[in-house]
């Protein structure tokens, strides 16, 4: 495949540029950059704020404490070294309750995967300290969400979401959150990799490619190579990329040895080749990632929009981070629905019509007359956004 790409980047502010050439970490190439045109004119409050929605700031301190340069402001490099060490300490607490997870249950014969986390970031970067996270995602069979949630209530966890009603696990919602208020950590319980209706290998079939972490001393099992691969791609375009850690993910990723032919048939059977696609051109030309020439693009045309669409919506989601502006939900899903393939984009639009629990806060029912949501669902909406209005 062709490894240059161009995107319209006119619009990217230069605070923005400077974080993604510093993310790139060129073994050392900046430091004999003449850094004084590099830095000047730079918003360093605003480069802050771009660090901390962005994710990167573990890469950033290091890379920035490695340049000597009197034009980076001793404020900038205190302030990320801050959040470097906060980070360090949240990822060891993360991975001592990592552990004691996958002990409970693995002792009560609940198989389970880790999806991100501190086994991820190992596996990624080599160092927990590099990459952040916030939560431990552990996928499992769904049949086990009850047993599971058992177990994290006698360990001290509750239920932090609002309700989730059967018509919720059945549709839009694939996950539900636990957080423990002494610990404070959070742990998302996953039954569906992705919302549905997004393609995506069985448990069965995670399990059977699952890798075991070096990194921890009790076993910690997480997904393989080349589905971690595909999963952070998938995760990566649902969100817009907006969060721009996670291209710099699959940057590393592609570092390590893949088996492009498994890539290759499993993005065609799972239908996620434009998202790929998609990935693939905005590393390429954000992050100047290079992507293996057995790799193969569908419809280099598409994914080409669809990288062109991501990147006004990472400025869009980024702006609205810095700046407190109204949220991007009807944005994010047409967006949505422009990613998906052909052939589940009227599953996607019948997803919109499962009942949520707002529709439940809108109008209790008993349970067996859960049924009447589905036809009640766009009066119920139209009642919330007219009460929303007469609010304002």
């Amino acid at each position: 495949m062709n490894n240059k790409f161009e995107l319209n980047l006119t619009s990217i502010p230069k605070e923005l540029k400077l974080l993604l050439d510093l993310i790139q970490g060129n073994d050392g190439e900046y430091k004999h950059r003449n850094t004084d045109g590099w830095f000047t004119d730079i918003n360093w409050d605003y480069f802050l704020k771009l660090a901390i929605h962005h994710r990167v700031y573990p890469l950033l301190y290091l890379e920035l404490k490695a340049i000597e340069s009197n034009l980076i402001p001793s404020q900038v490099l205190q302030t990320l070294q801050a959040y470097y060490q906060k980070n360090t300490f949240q990822m060891l607490h993360l991975s001592g309750e990592m552990e004691r997870i996958s002990e409970l249950f693995a002792k009560n014969d609940i198989p389970s995967l880790f999806l991100k986390g501190p086994v991820i970031a190992y596996d990624l970067y080599g160092d927990i300290s590099l990459r952040t996270s916030k939560d431990l995602d552990v996928l499992i069979k769904k049949r086990d969400i009850q047993k599971v949630e058992g177990l994290l209530f006698e360990k001290g966890y509750i239920n932090t979401q609002e309700t989730i009603t059967q018509n919720d696990k059945k549709g839009r919602n694939y996950h539900i959150a636990y957080f423990h208020p002494h610990k404070k950590i959070e742990i998302e319980i996953h039954w569906r990799l992705h919302p549905y209706p997004i393609n995506q290998p069985t448990f069965s079939e995670l399990w059977e490619r699952k890798r075991v972490s070096s990194f921890t001393s009790y076993p910690v099992s997480f997904l393989g190579r080349e589905d971690l691969f595909l999963y952070l791609g998938v995760h990566g375009a649902r969100h817009g990329w907006f969060r721009l850690r996670w291209l710099k993910d699959i940057d590393q990723m592609l570092k390590t040895k893949l088996n492009y032919r498994k890539i290759n048939s499993f993005q065609k059977k799972y239908q996620y080749s434009y998202m790929i696609g998609q990935m693939f051109l905005l590393a390429n030309c954000l992050l100047n990632t290079k992507a293996h020439k057995e790799i193969k693009l569908i419809s280099e045309r598409h994914s080409r929009k669809l990288a062109q669409l991501a990147l006004l919506y990472i400025k869009k989601r980024t702006h609205s981070h810095v700046n407190g502006l109204k949220n991007l939900n009807n944005y994010h899903t047409r967006y949505l629905f422009i990613l998906m393939p052909t052939s589940r984009k009227v599953l996607f639009i019948l997803t919109l019509f499962y009942p949520s629990f707002k529709d439940e806060q809108t109008l209790p029912l008993p349970s067996y007359l859960h049924f009447l949501y589905f036809p009640l669902r766009p009066v119920l909406w139209i009642w919330r956004k007219t009460v929303k209005m007469i609010q304002l």
